[in-house]
């Protein structure tokens, strides 16, 4: 039993040993990490990046050690960690030529990290942030084109989450909230395809408010669904929902002459 249990200490001890991380420099670590990078094994490259790190953070092989351990994160699918790494490659070397691509990549994670519509859209604000930040502080990057199509992206992502929080309201028959929140989709988002459908949800959500209100609420608040069609007409001559829109506002025409 006693040599049983010693040949098992044996083997666990050479099965640990093998796992362990061994380097004498940082040079040692950085290259080891960098030969994990290649071979795709990105778990095992963070910890021998993080090594070099026992050395301190001014020494040779610290920044390019610090990059890409983001890098390795981010491959991983580890967004939040590989921002954070991102930006403590930001603070602490600012000088180096690849700080653009950091910040670039920093926002790219953000991007990552950003859910379906339905759910929180903290990220998806965040990356937009971002992103525009990065515009901003270089516009002459190369990644500035594919920054501005991301911005598009994720700002479609907001207005459709929006614009189903009208229709929400639309759906309880919570007319004049649901009119102003479809109000507020165009407003902060007339480039995106939602547009036009928030204007007609604007004209439509208008006339059943005011068919709810007493007589002398009808034509003001009829009047606000006519506005709204009229900026659609103008914006949107040619969208399907002008059409509707049309329709709604001839076929209700008798609130505004109610009065």
């Amino acid at each position: 039993m006693n040599r049983t249990i010693a040949v098992f200490l044996v083997i666990l001890s050479g099965c640990s040993g093998g796992n362990r991380l061994r380097y004498d420099s940082p040079e040692e670590a950085y290259t080891k990490g960098m030969e994990y990078f290649d071979a795709g094994k990105y778990s095992r490259a963070v910890e021998y990046f993080q090594g070099a790190f026992d050395f301190g953070r001014t020494h040779a092989f610290a920044a390019d050690a610090q990059f890409m351990l983001a890098k390795a994160q981010q491959l991983q699918g580890n967004y939040l960690l590989a921002a954070n790494e991102y930006q403590r490659f930001m603070q602490l070397y600012r000088s180096d030529p690849r700080v653009e691509e950091a910040e670039y990549q920093n926002a790219l994670t953000f991007f990552e990290q950003s859910p379906k519509y339905e759910r929180d859209q903290t990220a998806t604000e965040k990356s937009i942030a971002q992103f525009q930040l990065f515009i901003d502080r270089y516009p002459r990057s190369e990644h500035v084109s594919q920054a501005d199509s991301l911005i598009r992206v994720q700002r479609e992502k907001l207005a459709h989450k929006h614009y189903e929080s009208a229709k929400l309201y639309e759906r309880r028959e919570l007319y004049e909230a649901a009119a102003m929140t479809f109000v507020s989709v165009f407003d902060r988002y007339p480039d995106t395809s939602w547009g036009d459908d928030a204007l007609l949800g604007a004209v439509k959500n208008f006339i059943a408010f005011a068919k709810q209100s007493v007589d002398r609420k009808q034509d003001e608040r009829y009047q606000l669904a006519v506005d709204n069609y009229k900026t659609l007409v103008e914006i949107f001559p040619d969208s399907p929902a002008t059409n509707e829109a049309r329709r709604l506002i001839e076929d209700n025409a008798e609130l505004a002459a109610m009065n």
